[in-house]
């Protein structure tokens, strides 16, 4: 006998589940997260579309949990068992949701692998992935196309490979037991590959979060289509996009970041044939669809059927909502389902984000005041700062703003974010061994530095190593980078702000950012010269140096948020 765990009736996907039958159980006791995955599996008709725009492939969750029972017998084959890590490095969707699936039906958690591009130091990148997979203790790492080429770079490093093909062919079996403090995902961090870090996400992390997310947006089986293309190495693709999804029973279509960087409007003509209705990604993405619009003729998406845009992962720029807004009308795009949001890994996913038909709400301060008192005072004079809000906290999540003495601060005080709650990571795995995620009373300090207005609206205002301290001002490296990437011929999304002289009395920075025109002499003059003028005009500080350089430059992280503190070597002499 099989026991659905739904407590919101209109999330099941049949009418009645309290007794629907399952050939996954057999009297194991399992977390909720499990449970409620298999449970899914046994009575949906929803699923997950793969291999758009081309071959078209859709497989039930059903069909995808009887191919992960199969690849959980491979795995087993290979002494896999509950407790033990595995690394994931695949590509394509369609391998990688069974592969999961299978990974925790052993009660094992998953780890997703950085994966080389083209101009990867394949040497280099097979001892980065040595490191991590030694710092999880990964008893074995599951590959799938297009890395199948990496199998004997691994093995001769005495790494256990198993290919996703070779799992396909295993002994279906049953699921083990599962408890709520299982490790589910070590999800690795932004951070420098050469120290890598992961967040530990539980069994009872991810099924806090999944509904925290669902109530909040109000979300329908029976209605809601997710489409996405964000990279399932990352904790947004990876947990809002593949997870929560395979848990809940939601139809989801997925495709990979290289189909959407090589046809952009895909994303938006994905929407359309399936009557797409939530999305996310980060705001560089947006930049581009809005261009795409923009470009495109009359009648060629629609739109109509989206009802939630996240624009997450990195900071918002307003003016890329309302970009996008207006190159969206004609294409029946509601301006109101534009909704920045906040998020992190050690949350699960979701921090904050706006309720349904919200949109994107600005808040409008006082420059002064923010940057020299920590006081984000309301302002409606013309040099008014307008930040973007990420909505209220989702349920089951606490937040408070802290100074750097960590007193609690009233709304508008700007300080540090701290997050309580059962979807906060319990902690980090690092090369040094474990790390705590909480303080004693189960704070998490973000590394935020934001507030909270009247109404309970989250304000990020950026990352507390990242901000720059001039004349006593604090200045935040994203409205440097905004007022860089509004000059003509900078790539969206391709401007740095580089703190310079840290620790000393006076800091100072410069500015780097990409153009295809990084060859043209005059152009690179230009962009030097406006981009000086943008950052005095709309911050009021000036650069003590302006690079100017090719695509694909600036560092990034896998998920393509700044690397701002591996940005200084951009300058050179």
């Amino acid at each position: 006998m099989y026991v659905c765990v739904r407590t919101h009736s209109h999330l099941c996907p049949a009418k009645s589940c309290t007794e629907s039958k399952s050939d996954t159980d057999r009297g194991v006791a399992l977390s909720k997260f499990t449970e409620e995955m298999y449970a899914t599996a046994a009575v949906t008709d929803r699923g997950l579309v793969t291999g758009e725009p081309d071959n078209a492939f859709r497989q039930t969750w059903g069909d995808i949990h009887q191919e992960a029972r199969r690849m959980a017998g491979g795995l087993a084959e290979v002494g896999i068992d509950r407790g033990v890590a595995i690394g994931i490095l695949a590509g394509q969707p369609v391998d990688i949701a069974p592969a999961c699936q299978a990974t925790w039906m052993r009660g094992a958690s998953v780890t997703m692998l950085h994966q080389p591009t083209p101009r990867t130091d394949l040497g280099i990148w097979a001892q980065d992935t040595e490191t991590v997979i030694d710092m999880i203790s990964a008893k074995a790492v599951i590959l799938g196309a297009p890395f199948d080429a990496a199998k004997p770079l691994l093995e001769e490093r005495g790494i256990t490979v198993v290919t996703v093909d070779e799992l396909r062919g295993g002994t279906s079996i049953d699921p083990v037991e599962t408890a709520e403090s299982d490790i589910a995902l070590q999800q690795l961090t932004s951070g420098s590959t050469g120290s890598p870090k992961a967040v530990q996400i539980t069994h009872e992390n991810f099924y806090t979060n999944a509904y925290a997310m669902i109530n909040r947006i109000k979300f329908s089986i029976e209605d809601d289509v997710m489409v996405s293309w964000l990279p399932l190495f990352h904790d947004m693709g990876m947990v809002g996009f593949l997870t929560v999804p395979m848990q809940v029973g939601a139809e989801v279509i997925s495709i990979t970041p290289m189909d959407f960087l090589r046809t952009p409007v895909l994303w938006a003509e994905l929407m359309g044939k399936y009557g797409g209705t939530v999305t996310a990604a980060p705001n560089f993405a947006y930049s581009l669809l809005a261009r795409r619009l923009a470009q495109a003729e009359d009648g060629a998406v629609d739109l109509s059927s989206v009802r939630y845009m996240w624009n997450g992962a990195e900071p918002v720029d307003p003016d890329t909502m309302d970009a996008l807004a207006e190159a969206g009308a004609r294409f029946g795009l509601n301006p109101t389902a534009l909704a920045p949001v906040y998020g992190m890994a050690e949350t699960t996913l979701a921090v904050s984000i706006p309720d349904p038909d919200q949109g994107q709400v600005l808040d409008y301060v006082d420059p002064d005041f923010l940057e020299s008192m920590s006081r984000a005072v309301p302002s409606n004079r013309p040099n008014a700062r307008a930040l973007a809000t990420l909505g209220k906290m989702v349920p089951d999540l606490e937040g408070r703003i802290v100074d750097r003495d960590g007193q609690v601060l009233p709304a508008r005080g700007v300080g540090i974010i701290e997050v309580r709650g059962k979807a906060v990571t319990p902690g980090y795995v690092t090369v040094e061994g474990h790390k705590p995620a909480q303080d004693s009373d189960g704070w998490l300090d973000t590394g935020d530095v934001g507030y909270f207005t009247e109404e309970g609206l989250v304000v990020v205002c950026g990352r507390v190593k990242d901000v720059i301290i001039m004349g006593g001002r604090n200045v935040y490296p994203t409205d440097i980078e905004r007022a860089a990437g509004s000059v003509a011929g900078v790539r969206p999304g391709n401007a740095v702000a580089i703190r310079l002289d840290a620790g000393q009395k006076r800091e100072s920075f410069a500015v780097a950012v990409e153009t295809n025109a990084f060859e043209d002499p005059e152009e690179v003059k230009r962009i030097e010269r406006e981009v000086v003028h943008a950052v005095v005009a709309d911050v009021g500080v000036r650069p003590r140096a302006v690079a100017v350089l090719g695509p694909g430059s600036i560092p990034k992280t896998s998920s393509g948020k700044l690397r701002r503190a591996n940005s200084a070597a951009l300058l050179g002499n």
